[in-house]
Parts: structure tokens; sequence; C-alpha cells
């Protein structure tokens, strides 16, 4: 079995998964509400800003940053867990399959199905853009979409990590769940406690986070995905504020590399951790 057909198995028996398929109809029904509502975030739009293209770009974001990280969790946590438990991935290492061909090819697999999740959702946004948006930036969309699907992919790399370094389902289930909490909700508790403790309850007027907290911002994929998309589609601004800064690592560019970080290293620690596993 090829690499090639591990992501055609994976895409097929994923895509018929009836809690995936139930995920991605709401964030489509979900983003697509949204779209219809025309909802806009009032964080200070300057005088005069056209809405059509922000609405439609945050009918896509804020959905997203719910159900994109429940979508990568789902698709991946069973990848590897899941058959060592049951002990069907005996069959797969039989076949002229390196373990990392299957890990890799689990996850092309497994992304692919929720690529398509939020291409869906994109497409249905669209319709409703099309049918009933004044004007509206194509491009900035088609961007805003492509980066969704990559932000996707960070959690099913994630995911699909811990699956090849744990035993079991469960165990893959519990360090994804974590991990993807620690990014949506409790990254910035991590942050104001180091605040608290080597700056102080405040900062002084006029003055923001000093360099190295903002790196620790960035390293968060969920900013990390915000800088991205605020680089490709400067329109963002307008809808998501990041700390301005002069140090060159801290630019909106900073988010590719820290996306893509956050892709090949689960991937990577999963495989090494995997290749070594005693499957017998």
């Amino acid at each position: 079995m090829s690499v090639t057909a591990i992501v055609r198995k994976e895409y097929r028996e994923l895509r018929r998964s009836y809690t995936l398929l139930a995920t991605g109809l709401l964030f489509t029904l979900t983003a697509v509400f949204f779209a219809s509502i025309r909802w806009v975030p009032k964080l200070g739009l300057r005088e005069g800003t056209p809405t059509s293209t922000l609405a439609l770009l945050n009918s896509l974001t804020q959905p997203g940053t719910v159900f994109i990280p429940i979508l990568g969790l789902l698709a991946g946590y069973q990848a590897i867990a899941g058959p060592r438990e049951r002990g069907s991935i005996k069959m797969a290492l039989s076949l002229p399959n390196t373990r990392r061909e299957v890990v890799f090819g689990k996850f092309v697999g497994r992304f692919s199905v929720v690529a398509t999740a939020t291409l869906t959702a994109s497409v249905a946004v669209w319709l409703v853009a099309v049918s009933t948006y004044a004007d509206f930036d194509t491009t900035a969309f088609l961007l805003t979409a492509v980066l969704t699907a990559i932000h996707g992919g960070v959690f099913v790399a994630i995911s699909v990590g811990f699956s090849a370094w744990m035993r079991s389902r469960l165990r893959a289930l519990v360090g994804t769940a974590f991990l993807s909490l620690l990014f949506l909700a409790l990254w910035d508790t991590v942050l104001l406690a180091l605040q608290l403790l080597f700056i102080g309850p405040s900062l002084p007027a006029g003055s923001q986070l000093p360099n190295w907290m903002q790196v620790i911002n960035v390293l968060n994929p969920v900013t990390a995905f915000q800088y991205a998309r605020q680089a490709v589609v400067p329109a963002f601004s307008e809808l998501t504020r990041t700390p301005e800064s002069s140090a060159v690592y801290l630019q909106d560019w900073i988010g590719f590399p820290v996306l893509l970080a956050w892709i090949l290293i689960p991937l990577v620690l999963g495989s090494l951790r995997f290749e070594r596993a005693d499957i017998s």
C-alpha cells in the first residue's frame, strides 16, 4: 500500500463519520448565519470603512475559532491509536510502508477531510454573499478560506501526533483536548500570570507587552493564524487587534512559520515515538 493509497483510504473512511459530518454541517450553518446577518464586531472601525467584506471575512473567522479545533481533534485522535488498540495497525505495517509514511499518510488523508469541510462552509458563505451583498472582496475571501483550511491542518497534525504518541484513543483524545483548550481559553491566563510575575498588575501608561511576551503570545497557533491572516488580508486589522512592534520577528509574516512549525513538529515527534513503539 503506497502513501497515496493510505491517503485515499483515510479520506474515504473518515468522510463517512457521522460525528464529523454533523460538526462540519454545524460549522457551515453557523458560518452562513453569520454571513446572513452581516455581523461585524465593533472594534473601533474607522469612519467610512466598508463592512460588506469585513462581514464576509468574519463569517468564517468567528465560527472557525470554535469549530476548526473540534474538527481537527475529531479527525485525528483515532488515526494511529485506534488501529493500534484494535490490532489492525499491523496490517498496514505488514505492507511496504514505513511507520513514518503511515503517520504522514494518515495526516494528509484526514486533513483533506477537514479542508473539504472548510471549503464547503466557504462556498456556502460565498453563495450568500453573491446573492445578498452589494460588494465584497473575493480575493480576500479566498485567501481567508485557504488560511482557515491551513489552521485546521494545525489541529489535525496535533491530534494525529498525539495519536501516534499514545497507546490508546482515550489518552490521545485527552492530550489533544487539553492542548486545544490551552490554545483557545488558557493562553491569556498564562500571559497574565507572566505579566503579574515579571511586570505587575498593570502596564505603564502608553506601553504594551514587552517583545518576549509577544513572542510567547504568537507561539499560540490561534494567534499565529491571526497574524498570518492580517499579513495577506490587511482588512483583518479592523477585526483583530495585534500588538504593534518594531521587531522583525514580530511582524505579521511570523504567523506562517509558527503555523508550519505546529504542523511539522507534532507529526515528527509522533512519528519518532511510533517508530520506537512496540505494537506486538
